[in-house]
């Protein structure tokens, strides 16, 4: 079977809209959600990086603890994937993270 691309990843991810749909099944599952980074939101905090993920009207709080340093287009306005989980608290715990321009 021929795929489109040659290492072509599939990059399943919820919408923040989706997520907030999942209400209580959000909580302790390992997902994936893509937004875009918003404006002045990224704090760094020793090991931690704070940033809010936009999209259309919504927005969701990520903390990133991550072992690996954010990417060079980790930047507002750049479009984010954060794998983690959805806390009680309802922040986005991210231990991974992938942007793109």
């Amino acid at each position: 079977m021929s795929g489109g691309g040659i290492n072509e990843t599939k990059t399943y991810y919820k919408t923040i809209a989706e997520l907030n749909q999942m209400g209580e099944q959000a909580k302790d599952r390992r997902l994936r959600v893509g937004g875009d980074v918003a404006e002045n939101s990224i704090v760094r905090e020793g090991a931690n990086v704070t940033f809010t993920m936009a999209q259309e009207k919504l927005q969701l709080k990520v903390v990133y603890n991550g072992i690996e340093p954010l990417p060079d287009t980790f930047r507002p306005g750049a479009q984010a994937l954060a794998d983690g989980k959805l806390g009680a608290d309802g922040i986005f715990h991210a231990t991974k993270i992938q942007a793109k321009c």
